[in-house]
């Protein structure tokens, strides 16, 4: 169950990381070798994105990884295979993060009988509302696994709890308007913003658009309890090589 891991390593840890990867960028080759660095440098869980071609939450960084890997033809089937690979190969949950188009082409219940028998633990469909997730949610019980809803900024307090009534594992908090990548601020605002998010779900709370380094994570300790990194571990990637990462993912966590 996510939610009990999660509460699990959070009495080791003051905050957990979460990383999210676009599967085949670079390449699937480069993808796996990303998440066997990841895991290595100590991350706690992490998104695995099925690259689409209109990814509405997604800012520059991760919306062109998403069209050079269906460029260089990545296909669902060999995402979901590779979510396969690496839920065998390592013993950190993992979730596939896509849009819904792909779960209705597959076919919903397909998706998540493949997400069961592969080893995910849930997965998180940012376009997907609670009101038209039926048989998501169904098909998503039947396997036991997670589905990842999102709060926002301007969520109001009422919407919340309609959000949080369905959600499981955890909820994953955005911590700005916009798409990812931007700029955020780490102040008192995004600080209230997570005390409403408490009040309206017991589930763990992750945090992402915009975390960046140490500071900002330090700054989410107590408040949120996984912090989320996605464009600027790519954007070390793409400026220093797969190599560096490594070094990256260990100083976001030094005490």
């Amino acid at each position: 169950m996510l939610e009990s891991y999660i509460r699990s390593r959070l009495k080791e840890k003051k905050i957990l990381l979460m990383t999210h990867i676009v599967i085949g960028y670079p390449s699937l080759d480069e993808s796996l070798a990303i998440v066997r660095t990841m895991v290595e440098a100590g991350v706690d869980l992490m998104e695995l994105q099925i690259p689409f071609s209109e990814p509405i939450a997604d800012g520059p960084v991760i919306l062109k990884a998403n069209q050079d890997a269906l460029a260089d033809g990545v296909t669902v089937p060999q995402c979901l295979e590779f979510g396969q690979t690496v839920a065998g190969q390592f013993s950190i949950p993992f979730l596939y993060m896509t849009y819904y188009n792909i779960l209705f082409k597959y076919g919903v219940d397909r998706f998540a009988d493949h997400m069961r028998d592969a080893g995910l633990k849930g997965a998180i469909v940012p376009d997907l509302p609670p009101e038209e997730a039926d048989d998501y949610l169904s098909a998503m019980g039947r396997c036991g696994l997670s589905p990842i809803f999102i709060f926002s900024p301007t969520t109001k307090a009422a919407r919340l709890q309609t959000i949080a009534s369905v959600a499981d594992g955890f909820v994953y908090c955005v911590a700005r308007k916009g798409v990812t990548g931007g700029q955020t601020a780490f102040s008192r605002q995004l600080d209230e913003y997570l005390g409403a998010c408490r009040q309206a779900t017991d589930l763990p709370l992750a945090l992402g658009f915009g975390v960046k380094d140490r500071d900002d994570i330090k700054f989410l300790e107590g408040k949120a309890d996984i912090a989320v990194i996605g464009t600027q571990a790519l954007r070390v990637i793409e400026s220093q090589g797969i190599d560096a990462l490594g070094d990256f993912i260990r100083g976001l966590q030094r005490p």
